[in-house]
């Protein structure tokens, strides 16, 4: 059995991924990835992908997409996403690290990571 693999968009595109959200790859082609979202398989290109060979252990720092929905605007120009939920949540600046209010996880923040 190959090593697991995880995938997070790395561009700015609408697909059913969450930015910053990290995804089980389920299977990797040359063109294409499957990952699973919500216990689903769903094609990804792979050129809209990065890949990692471990689940991400800090938080994940977002650019605000263009047109995002669901991303309270008083949250500013960025956001975070929990490693351990999915979750996302205001940033707070000047902070090494914080709780998700949703899983409870408390995880640094990769402010290298974006």
């Amino acid at each position: 059995m190959p090593p697991q693999q995880w995938a997070r968009l790395q561009t700015d595109v609408n697909v059913k991924l969450r930015r910053g959200a990290w995804y089980r790859i389920l299977k990797l082609g040359p063109l294409e990835a499957v990952v699973e979202v919500n216990r689903r398989p769903l094609s990804v290109a792979r050129t809209l992908l990065q890949i990692v060979q471990a689940p991400p252990t800090r938080w994940t720092i977002v650019a605000a997409p263009r047109n995002a929905v669901r991303v309270p605007s008083s949250w500013g120009a960025r956001y975070a996403v929990c490693p351990g939920c999915r979750e996302r949540a205001r940033l707070e600046e000047r902070t090494t690290s914080m709780r998700c209010p949703k899983c409870n996880g408390y995880f640094d923040i990769g402010w290298d990571n974006t």
